[in-house]
């Protein structure tokens, strides 16, 4: 069974929060093994910004690299920067634009894509198209400026890039600068643009960090792709906060088809969430069926030559079963169901649970992010990491994915095609091995294991092929 685009209905933003017990396919209560998370290696900073807020206000979901753990390592120029991995045989380093391209796009190109750290060393190749709108909470003043200097540094090329206020619901005229919202907001320009430099880059602030602004910043950043941008593009949110009852009503605000029906459907849109940093555990909109959840790896190099070694499960990344998004089988616009039916095979009628694809996340492995507003570089991790570069190798990939299908034969239907297509090549002989690495050590309340897991989901990219 599938949606017909011809009985979209409009839905309003619902806001009550409740609990709803999980269900699984035979209509009892899912029942979760938790165990030890792995070790965090190095210090570690975790901001005002990225701890939990109160009721129907998202936290950002990064954390910086610390040598006491007290405060940020703020740094004047990238450098060397290792951590003892998890294995006496294995470290982990600061990552660049050239090392994480080398690793998960193929491009750059180098034997065990060891990080260069001198200026200029580059990162994957001019690529993209379209937009990638990253939506987050108060003002970056410097936001321009640091993906200049970002750019600059590395050698990339320069940014198509526009800063966007979602002040049109009268909550401000100008967002409040926020420190740390303002090194979120760096972090997410910069490495959205790392794997598409093609793709313009527009930063959409909303007046503040509840729910009701950042949604309202969703709708501003998919309605400004769609008015500008007819190839499409992606929509980026590195923040998170608690599920609640009723979120099935705003999980539209999360796809194309809630506002592409002005070009006929003709322009695809694709959202990503982080899925948290805090271990097993799911918030929103990372539960929402209509888009990526973006996980968390821990990446380990041999301590000798410092060529990469492995992925591990990164122990603060978020995963587990939503406790709203149930399995329907009449259209709601949110839900598990036959319009969003990737994880059927192997859940069935069940939660929907998180993540689907990963990036490297763990902040001793973490990347370099300049924010002038905050003093200079730091070396950065979580999941807000994840759902910015996962976004810009999707935009790579130019697969144009979205979540409707339109066909000569019949009026179309909504489904979660880029889901469809990462869950579908786990049952592969061939697919799978070459698109993904799978990852199979380290928990983060759950084990990572072979084929899908609720730490790293379908696994972390392999060239653009089947994304």
């Amino acid at each position: 069974m599938k949606h017909s685009i011809a009985t979209t209905m409009a839905v309003a933003v619902s806001l009550t929060l409740g609990a709803v017990a999980q269900v699984g396919s035979a209509g009892k209560p899912v029942q979760e093994q938790v165990g030890a998370r792995s070790m965090q290696a190095g210090g570690v900073f975790v901001p005002e910004s990225s701890k939990v807020q109160q009721a129907l206000r998202a936290h950002t979901t990064y954390v910086v690299r610390s040598a006491d753990g007290l405060k940020p390592m703020i740094l004047s120029s990238p450098n060397q920067a290792g951590v003892a991995g998890p294995e006496v045989a294995t470290t982990e380093e600061a990552e660049t634009p050239q090392s994480m391209g080398c690793l998960y796009v193929k491009s750059p190109t180098g034997a065990g894509c060891v990080p260069n750290y001198n200026s200029g060393s580059g990162g994957p190749s001019n690529l993209g198209y379209g937009a990638i709108a990253i939506v987050d909470a108060y003002d970056n003043p410097n936001a321009a400026s640091d993906l200049a200097t970002f750019d600059g540094y590395w050698g990339l090329p320069a940014a198509n890039f526009a800063k966007v206020y979602a002040n049109g619901n009268g909550s401000c005229t100008t967002p409040p600068a926020n420190t740390g919202w303002a090194l979120e907001e760096s972090l997410d320009i910069e490495w959205a643009h790392v794997f598409a430099p093609k793709a313009a880059i527009i930063l959409v602030e909303a007046c503040s960090s509840s729910y009701t602004d950042l949604f309202y910043a969703e709708q501003v950043a998919f309605n400004y792709i769609v008015a500008n941008y007819p190839e499409g593009g992606q929509v980026t949110n590195s923040w998170q906060g608690g599920e609640f009852a009723g979120q099935i009503a705003d999980d539209l605000f999360f796809t194309d088809f809630n506002y592409n029906w002005t070009t006929g459907y003709k322009t695809p849109i694709l959202a990503f969430a982080s899925s948290g940093d805090d271990g097993f555990g799911v918030g929103y909109p990372s539960t929402n069926p209509w888009l990526i959840s973006a996980g968390g790896t821990s990446v380990l190099r041999n301590a000798s030559t410092k060529k990469f070694s492995s992925e591990s499960c990164w122990g603060g990344s978020g995963g587990g079963k939503s406790a709203q998004e149930t399995y329907a089988t009449s259209y709601s616009g949110g839900h598990m169901g036959p319009w969003a039916d990737f994880q059927y095979p192997i859940f069935g009628q069940s939660n929907r649970v998180t993540p689907d694809l990963s990036f490297n996340a763990d902040p001793a492995s973490g990347v370099y992010v300049y924010s002038g507003y905050n003093g200079g570089w730091f070396v950065v991790g979580g999941t807000s990491v994840s759902s910015p570069a996962l976004a810009g190798i999707i935009n790579r990939a130019g697969n144009k994915l979205g979540s409707v299908f339109l066909s000569p034969f019949s009026s179309g239907f909504f489904n979660a095609s880029e889901n469809n297509l990462l869950y579908a090549q786990l049952g592969t002989k061939k697919a799978y091995a070459a698109n993904f690495y799978d990852v199979k050590t380290g928990s983060n309340g759950s084990s990572a294991a072979v084929s899908y897991d609720e730490c790293t989901g379908v696994g972390t990219p392999r060239g653009l092929l089947g994304k």
